[in-house]
């Protein structure tokens, strides 16, 4: 299952027999290319035109212009939604508040203070997790507001360890 939000409202999305269902409806359209980045869909005896103003793949955002209409989509396909049960959904788009405990462990050496500046991918934690050390890195760029804890700590799966 995928999991669709488009302007912030979340809609359910399944593939089944090579087929779309919204919310367990089965969906069907009729879409053509009529140029670079524009198409037109027919749905339910009424016509859309639509135009592509940007695609992420990476992040899996895409923003439409829908009669006129601005839309942004992003899509959580379920890797996606397994990591957010895990809490290590944060966002890879550069902009980052905390960097939180992927797992329960404990602090073996920080390498950042207060103040850092720091970006995406700098060493920021060595954690110790069942005998094995795990690097955290920065998931995106940012100035160290605080760092909540220090080398000896025990922290727990979702801690906060630094406010950016």
């Amino acid at each position: 299952m995928y999991k669709v939000f488009v302007n912030e409202i979340e809609y359910p999305i399944t593939l089944e027999d090579n087929q779309l269902l919204l919310n367990g409806k089965r969906e069907k359209w009729d879409m053509v290319s009529i140029g670079d980045n524009h198409y037109h869909l027919i749905k339910d005896h009424k016509t859309y035109q639509i135009e592509l103003l940007k695609l992420n793949r990476n992040n899996k955002v895409i923003e439409l212009r829908i009669n006129g209409r601005k839309y942004s989509a992003s899509i959580k396909d379920k890797f996606d939604q397994l990591l957010e049960q895990l809490g290590m959904n944060q966002s890879n788009d550069g902009r980052v508040n905390q960097i939180k405990a992927p797992m329960p462990g404990m602090i073996l050496e920080v390498f950042i203070e207060k103040g850092s500046q720091v970006a995406k991918g700098d060493k920021i934690i060595v954690l110790e997790a069942m005998k094995m050390e795990n690097i955290i890195k920065s998931p995106g760029d940012g100035i160290v507001k605080s760092i909540t804890v220090k080398k000896g700590d025990r922290v727990e799966k979702n801690q906060v360890l630094i406010d950016l």
